[in-house]
């Protein structure tokens, strides 16, 4: 096996990864709504997350554990994937909060600030940002 192939193998186990996370929060209230479905969908072509991966990740999500990327920003941006998941269907419920903590925690963010963060990702969600405005007011929300 090549060094690129270890490369490439260890690029896909972590956006199954992610991609099972993000599946874990849609089926926390039980159902999967279309908006959920269509956000899946679309986050699966931009993973690389082919059709079997797919279906085999939505009857057991709980099959890849959470790697936490190392860099703070791309943290961020998974952040950011998840919390556009729980908030898909417009409705943010306890349990999915609950959850979007639990998986910012596995993402390394400290059980300290989880909270704030949350409720920041949450409510820049509500305001229907994009990625870049996610970004930035999430490194300067304590400015």
């Amino acid at each position: 096996m090549s060094f690129s192939d270890l490369f490439d193998n260890e690029f896909k186990n972590r956006n199954k990864s992610h991609f099972s996370a993000i599946v874990r929060v849609a089926l926390s209230d039980g159902e999967l709504t279309p908006e959920e479905k269509e956000f899946l969908d679309k986050l699966a072509i931009r993973l690389e997350i082919s059709q079997a991966e797919y279906e085999e990740i939505l009857e057991n999500p709980s099959k890849y554990p959470i790697n936490p990327p190392v860099l703070y920003t791309q943290r961020l941006e998974r952040l950011y994937d998840l919390s556009r998941m729980v908030y898909a269907d417009h409705v943010l419920g306890p349990k999915q909060k609950q959850i979007l903590t639990r998986f910012s925690l596995g993402l390394g963010f400290t059980p300290s600030n989880v909270e704030h963060i949350v409720n920041k990702a949450l409510s820049l969600l509500v305001l229907n940002v994009d990625l870049d405005t996610f970004m930035y007011e999430m490194q300067h929300m304590n400015k």
